[in-house]
């Protein structure tokens, strides 16, 4: 009994291991593919459940899909509403492994031949990288799957007719209630309802418990899932809070409804099976997630607008993109990054702007303070996007991405200084040159080409420095000549000086946007940006 019962167990661990295998797999061949379609076919709250569903069901991985939703709600690509469908439709993609579980599993029997594909697959991603390393361990994974269920299979047999259906508690409201209690337990422990339904499905199988019991079991598996959704939005920002509420509060409300419907199903559905227990309670746990995502569709926004107002957002306009929950999927961090950066890099030329006497809309102000708190932030979160050296277009928008927010750094010391900006408007020379690059920042915001843009910034910032090397040269014989103070002569040098200088960091952050914004583009080195720096002083 002891070697069945560690069989058992093992087959579990096993199990676990196979999704986990087959999951990472398949996400890794998915990659952008997955996320285009989540964002292309994502229009209304019923084709964001299909478009849920159908992804989950072939990445096997709901966390996935709900991580990517996080990502797109946070950029601004999908309303709340219509992410609230994809999550929805999640749910239901879940419960096609129990369906392969069930008929791959236990009715083929397929323990024995997955066998050698385990040994390929290890191969497959031993030996090879890229696409087919992943392919590789989606293969093991997935063979991994079966040997799991055999093992469950044969040390849950050795239990039949010693443990029944009578040692579990008995088909009443409280009954059920107790076994639902231990189906959350069963997840909270092996953090997988999919392993949880398999576990049901072997017991079912081996007669240890009843339709019934395994069906209460299974309802309580699916709302134990909403504690992994718990614990992913600690730390986590407004959007992946918002979206564990939203999973933990329908979870719940599609487990009482499936609580209050396993009666019914067990008498009029369930014969319908002919007899098959184990295809009876696959079928049940598709039908109850199915009838909870076409009850609550119609009421998507006033749901999302419930969930909002559980959780206000309360973070800094410009970083609220930056959700901590995104940051274990690097393409989709590196978006949001990005998209922040440009907010900064509007926000700071618009105060830019604003300190040389243009008048700024209202929904551009922003205190100098909450944009270097803004630039600080953006910077941590760039910091923690963990990307391999393969990836390189990855490391380059990163790289680009620092480079921007030190020249945004300095660019917003440069506005804190008032006693150049002071004399700008003292000296008819220098604000003719202030009116220029007021003029060069205004016609930026409507650039139809960004390579145009950078050209624009780059040609202005040479006459700027070749100004400034005439104007410092005229002024120093000035003052050699005694024609003008020598306190005068310094403030003015500063002035012209400061002009060049925020005309270069323009320049630079409108180079760097071009790479961030362009697959093709060819990255700076910070070691070919220092030394243009230096080059520039």
């Amino acid at each position: 009994m002891v070697l069945s019962f560690l069989s058992a167990l093992g087959g579990v661990g096993l199990f676990l291991i196979g999704m986990f295998l087959l999951t990472s797999g398949l996400k890794a061949i998915a990659g952008h593919r997955m996320r285009e379609i989540l964002g292309s076919f994502t229009s209304t709250p019923l084709s964001g459940a299909t478009t849920g569903a159908l992804t989950t069901a072939v990445i096997q991985s709901s966390s996935a899909t709900t991580v990517a939703v996080v990502g797109f709600v946070a950029s601004g690509l999908l309303t709340f509403p219509q992410a609230l469908g994809i999550i929805f439709g999640a749910n239901l993609g879940t419960t096609l492994t129990g369906w392969f579980v069930a008929i791959l599993g236990f009715k083929l029997d397929l323990g024995q031949i997955a066998l050698p594909f385990v040994f390929l697959g290890a191969v497959l991603s031993l030996a090879f990288k890229g696409r087919t390393a992943h392919i590789g361990k989606a293969v093991a994974g997935f063979s991994l799957i079966f040997i799991g269920i055999d093992h469950m299979q044969q040390g849950l047999d050795a239990f039949s007719g010693v443990v029944t259906p009578t040692d579990f508690p008995p088909d009443t409201i409280f009954g059920r209630l107790q076994l639902v209690l231990l189906g959350i337990l069963i997840t909270l422990v092996t953090q997988s309802s999919s392993a949880g339904v398999a576990t049901a499905l072997a017991a079912l199988g081996a007669g240890a418990i009843n339709f019934p019991q395994a069906a209460a079991l299974v309802i309580g598996m699916d709302i134990g899932t909403t504690f992994t959704a718990v614990l992913a939005t600690v730390g986590g920002g407004t959007m992946a809070k918002r979206t564990g509420y939203a999973h933990v509060i329908y979870n719940i409300m599609t487990g009482t409804a499936a609580f209050f419907l396993l009666g019914p199903f067990g008498r009029f559905a369930a014969p319908l099976f002919a007899g098959d227990a184990q295809i009876a309670l696959v079928a049940f746990h598709t039908s109850f997630n199915l009838l909870g995502v076409v009850l609550v569709l119609p009421f998507a926004v006033p749901f999302a607008r419930f969930i909002e107002f559980l959780v206000p957002d309360k973070s800094a306009p410009l970083t609220r993109s930056l959700d901590p929950a995104v940051l274990g999927e690097p393409d989709a961090a590196t978006g949001l990054a990005t998209q922040t950066v440009e907010k900064l890099t509007n926000a700071i030329t618009a105060h830019l702007r604003a300190r040389l006497g243009a008048s700024v809309a209202k929904e551009e102000e922003f205190e100098p303070d909450g944009l270097e708190s803004a630039i600080e932030e953006t910077r941590s979160f760039l910091d923690r996007i963990a990307v391999t050296e393969t990836d390189e277009h990855l490391l380059r928008q990163i790289r680009s991405g620092f480079h921007i927010l030190d020249h945004l750094d300095r660019l917003l010391y440069r506005c804190s200084q008032s006693d150049r900006l002071a004399e700008l408007s003292q000296d008819d020379r220098l604000q003719r040159f202030a009116i220029l690059l007021l003029r060069v920042t205004a016609d930026r915001d409507h650039n139809e080409s960004s390579a145009t843009c950078e050209q624009t910034l780059n040609r202005l910032q040479r006459i700027l420095r070749r100004q400034r090397e005439i104007r410092r040269n005229s002024l120093i014989s000035d003052v050699a000549s005694n024609r003008i103070a020598g306190e005068t002569v310094w403030i003015k040098l500063d002035a012209m000086r400061w002009l060049h200088r925020v005309s270069y960091h323009l320049w630079r952050i409108q180079l760097h946007l071009n790479t961030l914004n362009g697959p093709d583009a060819i990255g700076i080195t910070s070691l070919d940006e220092a030394r243009i720096d230096v080059d520039q002083d």
